[in-house]
């Protein structure tokens, strides 16, 4: 059993090695230049820096509904109810 998980491993070890060799190396300096690049051209659709309006943000407080406000059922309400 331990020849055939080891196999397995370096089977692993094998495919991994491989697939960093077939990737690009970029020098930092030039991945930070095209990263700065990206940021900058991309900045009018960034809503970090933009701002979201208040009618499409998701997130805004809810508005509440008067008559299903606890004030309405627990003060306004009875006052009708016992009539």
């Amino acid at each position: 059993m331990s020849g055939s998980s080891s196999i397995t491993t370096m089977k692993k070890v094998v495919q991994q090695l491989q697939l960093e060799v077939s990737l690009n190396c970029v020098k930092i300096s030039q991945a930070a230049a095209d990263l700065k690049q990206f940021c900058l051209q991309n900045a009018q659709h960034d809503p970090l820096l933009t701002g979201v309006s208040s009618s499409t943000n998701p997130f805004r407080p809810q508005k509440v509904c008067f008559f299903c406000s606890p004030i309405f059922q627990r003060f306004v309400k009875p006052l009708f109810m016992n009539q």
